[in-house]
């Protein structure tokens, strides 16, 4: 994340540096999994937007995680001398198999010298009590642990919209079961889905926040190639944002979002060959300057106007 954003928000590269004393990197892996939302237990086709690639590009689940995790580790110490690293299982659904491949897997990835933890990214709806317990174990051996928890939206109907195949309860559930274990829990939310308003997207926040979280990340919505969302972008039945609209609306929520809750992310980009709208999806940093500008234009920054939720009430007409 930009170092001048982080004076602005309570990010995850300088949170981690404060507890660490020097800079931590994420691992971003491909273990090999899919979802219950391709596979046919839930679904197929998985979610309107979803083309894996554009959310971990550099991953190769043709390599062992081991590979995966060396290759990655000198490729960042060459450019950074970095020495510490958390192993992040990114691609797909990185719960969704039997609990003695996943204890494995987990295991094998924090045995490599200089990883100090996971994060494991996954649906609401596949996290059994077996996950939570094993990832409160590794916790407990002083690892460090975050569950990312993909919900996108609080709204069933936009869930349903965009094939999720899971609900806000089901999320719910999950989220509240982790942090009583101790767990830190960070959410995906996405802005722009298809039907969704800015209402929607501060009564998402205002929900996820109700219900107890530790970090977010926040992603535009972007249409890539071999998804559904693609041909209905095609035919003219989805407008993506515009960047000015998504910078905006990130600072809005940022604001509202309290200083103790950590920013893994406030952007997400695709690669450009399979990037089709918007295309400023492919410009990170113009997008994190971006968002940096706002808020200080605003003079302000995470947690200036925590506190003022949006009333669901208010979302009758539109939800």
């Amino acid at each position: 994340m930009d170092a001048t954003l982080a004076n602005r928000l309570n990010s995850y590269g300088q949170d981690l540096l404060k507890r660490y004393g020097e800079r931590v990197h994420k691992i971003a892996l491909d273990a090999g999994f899919t979802c219950p939302n391709r596979d046919g237990s839930k679904g197929t086709g998985g979610c309107t937007f979803c083309n894996n690639a554009s959310f971990s590009p550099a991953a190769d689940s043709r390599q062992s995680l081991i590979e995966q995790i060396d290759q990655a580790k000198g490729r960042i110490t060459r450019r950074t001398h970095a020495k510490r690293f958390i192993a992040y299982f990114q691609a797909y659904t990185n719960t969704y198999a039997d609990i003695e491949e996943l204890a494995a897997m987990y295991r094998d990835a924090l045995q490599r010298s200089g990883i100090i933890g996971i994060s494991v990214g996954t649906r609401p709806d596949c996290v059994s009590s077996q996950v939570l317990d094993l990832l409160d174990n590794i916790r407990r051996d002083g690892h460090e642990v975050w569950l990312e928890l993909g919900l996108q939206s609080a709204f069933d109907e936009t869930l349903a919209r965009v094939n999720r195949g899971h609900t806000l309860a089901e999320y719910r559930d999950t989220a509240l079961a982790a942090r009583q274990r101790g767990i830190p829990l960070c959410t995906h939310l996405i802005v722009g889905l298809p039907g969704e308003t800015e209402q929607h997207y501060h009564a998402s926040l205002d929900m996820v926040l109700d219900i107890g979280v530790d970090g977010l990340k926040l992603h535009p919505l972007h249409v890539v190639k071999h998804t559904m969302l693609a041909y209905q972008w095609r035919r003219g039945g989805y407008l993506p944002l515009t960047k000015p609209d998504y910078i905006r609306i990130a600072a809005d929520l940022i604001e509202r979002t309290p200083e103790d809750v950590v920013f893994h992310r406030v952007t997400a980009t695709a690669s450009r060959d399979i990037l089709l709208a918007p295309a400023w999806c492919a410009e990170k940093w113009n997008v994190l300057n971006g968002i940096e500008q706002e808020l200080r234009q605003r003079d302000s920054r995470q947690g200036r106007r925590a506190g003022t939720p949006f009333s669901i009430k208010e979302l009758e007409h539109v939800a």
